[in-house]
C-alpha cells in the first residue's frame, strides 16, 4: 500500500508541473499576443499620424502657392498730380467760331500709372473763376507709362464782337480723380465773349480728345 501511495504522489506532482508548465506556455503566449498587438496598433496609429501630417502640410503648401498674381504689387496706381508735368498751348484754327487748347500730361513719376475720364478744368478771368463743362464724350481709361503723354481738348468761344469781353488771367487744372490742382499760363485767345449765359460755353473734353504736344 505504500508503494502504491508513493506512485500516486509522484504522478501528481508530475501532473502538477505538467499543468504548470502549460499554464505558464498559455501566459507566455498571451503577453506575446498582447505586445504584437500593442505594437502592431502603436505602428498603426503612428502611420496614420504622419499621414494626416503629410496631408496638412500639403495642403497648405497648395494654399501660398495657388495665388493668382492680381495682388496689389501688381496693380496700377491711378497717376498723381505730383507725378505729372502739365502743359497747354493753343490749338485753334483761324476761322472757326471755337478756339481751342490742348491740355497734355506727361508721366514724369518713373512708374506707368493709370487714368481715366475728365480732368477738372477752371478758367480765371477778370470776371472770377469759369469751371469748363464736360462735353459728354465717352471716357476712355488708359495705362500712361512712364516718359509717355496724353492730352485733352478745352474748347471755348472766340470773342469777334470787337469788344474787349471777359478778359482770361489763368487756367486751372486738376488731373482725373485727384484733388491737387496746377495752375498754368493761358495759351488761347486772350478774351471771351460776354454773354448772357445763352451762348456757346467753355467745354472741356475726356483724355484722349486732343493731338498729343503742340
Amino acid at each position: 500500500m505504500r508503494v502504491n501511495k508513493l506512485t500516486i504522489a509522484a504522478l501528481a506532482i508530475v501532473a502538477g508541473l505538467s499543468l504548470t508548465a502549460c499554464q505558464n506556455d498559455d501566459l507566455a503566449a498571451d503577453q506575446g499576443d498582447s505586445s504584437s498587438s500593442s505594437s502592431s496598433s502603436t505602428g498603426g496609429s503612428a502611420q496614420d499620424s504622419a499621414k494626416g501630417s503629410t496631408g496638412k502640410e500639403t495642403e497648405g503648401g497648395q494654399g501660398p502657392s495657388a495665388g493668382t498674381g492680381s495682388g496689389e504689387d501688381s496693380e496700377i496706381g491711378k497717376c498723381r498730380t505730383d507725378e505729372l508735368e502739365v502743359t497747354a498751348v493753343d490749338h485753334s484754327t483761324e476761322g472757326d467760331p471755337e478756339g481751342m487748347v490742348a491740355v497734355e500730361f506727361t508721366n514724369g513719376g518713373g512708374r506707368d500709372c493709370a487714368m481715366s475720364g475728365y480732368a477738372g478744368v477752371d478758367l480765371k478771368t477778370s470776371a472770377g473763376s469759369l469751371s469748363a463743362e464736360r462735353t459728354g464724350e465717352e471716357a476712355p481709361s488708359i495705362v500712361l507709362k512712364d516718359g509717355d503723354s496724353v492730352a485733352f481738348a478745352v474748347s471755348y468761344p472766340v470773342n469777334d464782337s470787337g469788344g474787349s469781353g471777359v478778359r482770361v488771367t489763368g487756367l486751372v487744372v486738376t488731373p482725373p480723380n485727384e484733388t491737387k490742382s496746377v495752375t498754368l499760363d493761358w495759351p488761347g485767345a486772350a478774351s471771351l465773349p460776354v454773354t448772357d449765359g445763352s451762348g456757346t460755353p467753355v467745354r472741356v473734353g475726356p483724355i484722349g480728345s486732343a493731338g498729343q504736344g503742340g
